[in-house]
């Protein structure tokens, strides 16, 4: 049996789910996109190519397997789409949370089922129907649980926009004992620079103390703020415009001192190292193409 355990977004890693490019089937028409940023990239024919990805992914298998991580992946559905193992479903403490997520893609979670039947079936949490919530969304920090969502009337009109209330009202039922501190997230359909799909677009945090942050992400400036003071102007690297779009906030901690992060992210892999990190470099901007890097493609299990 798997005994979960994840109270926060960094301490040293020892199973994860990492998702599959295999078999990740045809380009998606414009309409089936579920994200602008993957829209600019089926209209300018830079889509990217299933054995292009199928290598990134396979350089963090390597990377998470050196680390003497135990890394389960996803059985292969024909023709699907299964990168993003982060959407379907998260761990707080022992508990899985099956995620509610787009009603195109809820055949991803039934192939991780040998994953979830090496859990115990009490620490399997369902969600009512109405509680919209994805994975990216949703960040584990000791006592804290950060949620990305958003509230406006005009909610199913973006389909960038992923957690709604009801789920942060349920995951505070839920974990009473952690305080559950929502953050409204800038949704646009349209427009990838102006877009915050999950709350790890535009934040995550990192090491101990630390946390990357982009000011724009956040509908209201009051929680950006907050989050700031949170961790220390002197701790948080900002990220522009042109680096949220290319997912700098995406990487992902093997544990409080190693980071995995895209090759090409220059600026930020110089802050880490000279904060202390070690950071593993990959190369990972095909996958970015469809807005989600490292993070969205891992669902961690069990951390120290």
């Amino acid at each position: 049996m798997l005994k979960l355990n994840i109270k926060n977004e960094t301490s040293r890693l020892r199973a994860v789910v990492l998702g599959i490019a295999k078999n990740n089937g045809p380009v998606p028409k414009v309409q089936d996109c579920y994200d602008p940023k993957s829209i600019q990239h089926v209209v300018a024919g830079t889509y990217p190519k299933e054995e292009d990805m199928d290598i990134e992914m396979e350089a963090v298998a390597s990377i998470l397997e050196k680390y003497n991580v135990e890394v389960f992946r996803p059985e292969i559905i024909e023709n699907y789409n299964q990168i993003f193992s982060r959407d379907i479903a998260f761990v707080i403490d022992d508990k899985l949370v099956r995620a509610n997520i787009l009603p195109d893609r809820d055949q991803e979670i039934a192939a991780i089922k040998h994953v979830i039947s090496k859990i115990d079936s009490k620490n399997i949490i369902e969600l009512p129907e109405e509680c919209h919530v994805e994975g990216g969304d949703v960040m584990p920090w000791n006592d804290y649980i950060f949620v990305g969502t958003y509230s406006g009337e005009d909610y199913s009109d973006y389909i960038t926009a992923r957690t709604n209330i009801d789920a942060v009202i349920a995951l505070q039922e839920l974990f009473p004992e952690k305080t559950v501190k929502s953050f409204e997230l800038r949704k646009d359909n349209s427009n990838p620079k102006e877009n915050a799909l999950h709350l790890d677009c535009c934040f995550q945090p990192i090491g101990k103390d630390k946390a990357i942050l982009h000011k724009n992400g956040f509908l209201v400036e009051k929680e950006y703020e907050w989050l700031l003071n949170f961790f220390g102007k002197e701790n948080v690297f900002e990220i522009d415009k042109d680096e949220m779009f290319n997912m700098n906030s995406n990487i992902f901690s093997i544990s409080e001192d190693v980071i995995i992060s895209e090759k090409n992210f220059t600026r930020l892999n110089t802050w880490l190292r000279a904060n202390g990190f070690t950071v593993e470099e990959v190369a990972y901007a095909e996958i970015a193409k469809q807005e989600g890097l490292l993070r969205c493609s891992t669902m961690p299990l069990i951390r120290e």
